[in-house]
């Protein structure tokens, strides 16, 4: 309450039977009594010296009991309600909406936008699309039903739920988009300061997610190779480098067959203004597949470190006879053995690593394959004694090049040799294993860090996972896949709007790790969902109609994640309104039927 109120409890009169002030005084002391010991059940064990100011004050309790007029030892509002006309209506919400508001003010998105000229209503909406996208990925169109139907998202941001439609939704992703470059600069610094982070080393990797859609006039959408096996749809390539802590330095979206290896080069330039110091250089961890010789030169030119795959056969290496074999155990408590290696005319640091786990599943792929690749031989060589089979050279070759190209790892492993008659027709087909060395489970490591611990090298390189986990998040979490949009506008900032939902997820994230609460975004949102906004309305004795909006109380887990994080627990206070009743509102039921009979 923001002012003093005064409440009649009880008219005691001109208090005629007591003469003096002290008497009046010690009445009103001895009542208070009374309704303490009342509340705390404590037995009334001493009565007041004064004969007449005990009966007057027993007199006056019971007087204030049986009016139930007020709980006057605890301070509460003492009601008779009718409990047939207590309601509870609009629950939303609100748990996962208010969480991820208070991720946003600690990156201090607010402020940007209101430097960068927003005005307030404006900002509103960007927190209530960000937010949506974190708790409930969906088109803009489902988006806008969700927050009329179910969230209580406006509450929170202050966006006026009336206005929200997908078209406003639509317009807030553009207008983000609109100013990518400088608030991915402002979250990179932001989240550096706020976690102290040095960002000695930066993971780089792209992705690519396919649209629904024939997309004929975009220049963004191509046909390439998609990692979900999406060969029939269109792609767009989203390229990231994150930090180990997963946080965002850079994005980029490219075209839809843009090969992994030829991304680097436009990125490179800028790299260093996006990390936590201009002045020094991070080392960059990459996959194989973006680890060409010419991108390695082109990062050796620049000054920055790297550690990568190798693409270089397994073949050409010598062991170091200086170094003996490390074996330690990855995350998941899996054995590897490291072990330093020598590149002929090469002065970069090798390392040959092993994994059981990975030589098992490599064998068990290879065992599949070459199952597969003799039985398509056999069906060949089938066909040539088969009335109506393929018999030519011409042909018989076009099938076994065709089998090549289905199981490419398995060619050089097989010696296939045909017997061809004189006219051209082929009589006999035969194949035999080569004797070639499998090394299954092994794989080289190639970087410029002058590192002497092997282990330290791993550890350096498996931080590449992190990014892995990233793309995983914006996929799966926030469901960045497919793309609906029908113009390269819409689905760059489409893009761009899970980008930083992502972030907003990894603010929390990192700080729960730090807790000891590795939970997935999925499972700390469906946590958090419990919490709900409720409205409960009831009606007392004077037909008034009480109105309450307010949070339910947080469960133990998401008391859990509030304390973790130094979060407060509701977004507002309880909000209560007391009205009389109209004649219309006026509802019949046992207590008021009674009181009416009366």
């Amino acid at each position: 309450m923001d002012r003093v109120r005064h409440e009649i409890i009880l008219h005691l009169g001109k208090l005629e039977e007591l003469e003096t002030p002290e008497q009046k005084r010690d009445m009103a002391i001895r009542i208070n009594t009374l309704m303490r010991q009342y509340h705390r059940k404590e037995l009334d064990l001493f009565k007041h010296e004064d004969p007449q100011v005990e009966i007057l004050a027993q007199k006056f309790f019971k007087e204030i009991l049986e009016k139930q007029r007020v709980d006057t030892a605890s301070g509460k509002s003492r009601l008779v309600i009718d409990e047939h006309s207590v309601k509870n209506k609009d629950v939303r919400e609100v748990g996962t909406e208010w969480l991820c508001k208070q991720a946003l003010d600690q990156l201090g998105l607010c402020s940007f936008l209101q430097h960068q000229g927003w005005e307030e209503e404006k900002i509103q909406l960007a927190y209530t699309h960000i937010i949506s996208r974190c708790a409930y990925p969906a088109s803009e169109l489902r988006t806008s039903e969700w927050i009329r139907q179910n969230s209580s998202i406006c509450e929170v941001t202050g966006y006026p739920i009336s206005k929200v439609t997908k078209d406003k939704l639509y317009h807030i992703t553009k207008e983000l988009y609109n100013i990518k470059e400088a608030l991915e600069k402002h979250l990179s610094y932001r989240t550096s300061e706020l976690f102290d982070l040095e960002d000695e080393i930066i993971l780089y990797d792209l992705t690519n997610t396919y649209y629904e859609g024939a997309m004929r006039s975009s220049q963004l959408a191509k046909f390439g190779r998609s990692k979900e096996k999406r060969s029939d749809a269109k792609l767009v390539v989203l390229a990231l480098v994150v930090n180990l802590e997963g946080f965002v330095k850079y994005s980029q979206i490219f075209e839809g067959n843009m090969a992994d290896s030829t991304s680097l080069q436009k990125l490179i330039e800028d790299l260093s203004l996006r990390t936590s110091s201009a002045q020094r250089k991070p080392t960059i961890v990459m996959d194989a597949g973006i680890a060409t010789q010419k991108n390695l030169e082109l990062l050796k030119s620049k000054k920055f470190e790297y550690m990568c795959v190798a693409r270089s056969s397994l073949n050409k290496y010598t062991i170091d006879t200086d170094s003996d074999p490390v074996k330690i155990a990855d995350k998941k408590g899996q054995p590897l053995t490291l072990q330093k290696v020598k590149v002929e005319g090469n002065t970069d640091t090798w390392l040959l690593v092993h994994s059981e786990a990975k030589a098992v599943k490599e064998s068990g792929m290879n065992s599949r394959f070459s199952q597969r690749y003799e039985q398509g031989l056999e069906n060949i060589r089938a066909s040539l004694t088969k009335k109506s089979g393929v018999k030519k050279q011409e042909k018989v070759s076009e099938r076994i090049g065709r089998l090549k190209a289905k199981y490419p790892s398995m060619n050089r492993y097989y010696d296939i040799q045909l017997a061809i008659d004189e006219n051209g027709i082929v009589t006999e087909l035969t194949w035999q294993q080569k004797p070639v060395e499998k090394k299954e489970g092994h794989y080289l490591l190639r970087t410029t860090l002058d590192e002497k611990q092997e282990a330290t090298q791993w550890a350096v390189y498996n931080a590449i996972r992190n990014i892995e986990g990233s793309f995983r998040c914006l996929k799966n979490d926030l469901d960045l896949r497919p793309i609906f949009h029908k113009t390269d506008e819409a689905s760059m900032a489409h893009l761009h709007l899970g980008i930083l939902a992502y972030w907003t997820v990894n603010t929390l994230r990192y700080q729960l790790k730090a807790k000891g609460i590795q939970n997935e975004w999925t499972d700390i949102r469906r946590i958090m969902d419990t919490q709900k906004l409720v409205t409960t309305t009831m009606v007392d004795q004077y037909d008034q109609l009480i109105t309450i909006r307010q949070c339910s109380e947080p469960e133990a887990k998401v008391m859990e994640i509030y304390t973790a994080l130094n979060y407060k627990l509701q977004p507002f206070t309880r909000k209560k309104s007391v009205v009389p009743l109209s004649e219309n509102q006026k509802i019949e039921t046992p207590a008021t039927r009674a009181k009416r009979s009366g």
